[in-house]
C-alpha cells in the first residue's frame, strides 16, 4: 500500500510530440504521366494479364508454361516494387543506391526473360485443343507476353538513356 502511494507521487516524463499526420514519403503525381511511369504501368497490367491467363488454366501439365509463370510473376513483383519506389519518391531518400543502373539491369533482364517466355508461351499454345479454354487463355497470354516484352524493351531504352546521362554528368 505504501509503495503505491510513492509511485503515484512521481511525475512521468512528458511524452514527445509526434506529428503523425505527415509522411516522409511523398506521392509523385507526375510520375505516372511521363514515359517511364506509363511503361511501368503497362508492364504491371500486361504482366498481370499474362500470369492470370496462364494461371487460370491447367498450365502445370505443360512444364514450359511453369517457366512462363515463373518469369511473369517474378518480373511482375519486381516491377511493382520498382513502381512503388518511384511513385513514393523513396529513390530520392536513398541516393547511395544506383537507381538508374538498377532500373537498367531490371528492365534489360526482364525484356530478355520475357522474350524467351513469350516464345515458349506461343509454342505451347499448340499443345492445347483449339477453341477450348486452355487454348484461348494461352493464346491471349502469348500475345500479352509479347506486348510486355515490348514494354520492357522500351523501358530498357529509357533506362539506358538515363544511365548514360548520369554517367556523362559524373
Amino acid at each position: 500500500m505504501e509503495r503505491s502511494a510513492v509511485m503515484s507521487g512521481r511525475r512521468s516524463p512528458p511524452l514527445p510530440d509526434y506529428n503523425i499526420s505527415t509522411s516522409t514519403l511523398a506521392f509523385d503525381q507526375h510520375f505516372t504521366t511521363n514515359a517511364t511511369g506509363i511503361l511501368l504501368l503497362a508492364e504491371i497490367v500486361c504482366g498481370m494479364l499474362v500470369w492470370i491467363l496462364v494461371g487460370g488454366t491447367d498450365y502445370f501439365h505443360v512444364s514450359a508454361l511453369c517457366w512462363v509463370m515463373f518469369v511473369a510473376v517474378s518480373c511482375w513483383i519486381l516491377t511493382l516494387c520498382l513502381f512503388v519506389i518511384y511513385l513514393t519518391g523513396a529513390h530520392k531518400r536513398a541516393p547511395h543506391v544506383p537507381w538508374t543502373t538498377l532500373s537498367l539491369c531490371l528492365n534489360c533482364s526482364a525484356a530478355a526473360l520475357y522474350l524467351v517466355a513469350a516464345v515458349v508461351d506461343s509454342v505451347s499454345v499448340n499443345q492445347a485443343i483449339r477453341g477450348r479454354h486452355n487454348y484461348n487463355c494461352w493464346a491471349a497470354s502469348a500475345f500479352f507476353a509479347f506486348v510486355t516484352t515490348l514494354c520492357y524493351a522500351g523501358s530498357s531504352y529509357l533506362s539506358y538513356r538515363a544511365w548514360k546521362f548520369t554517367e556523362d554528368v559524373q
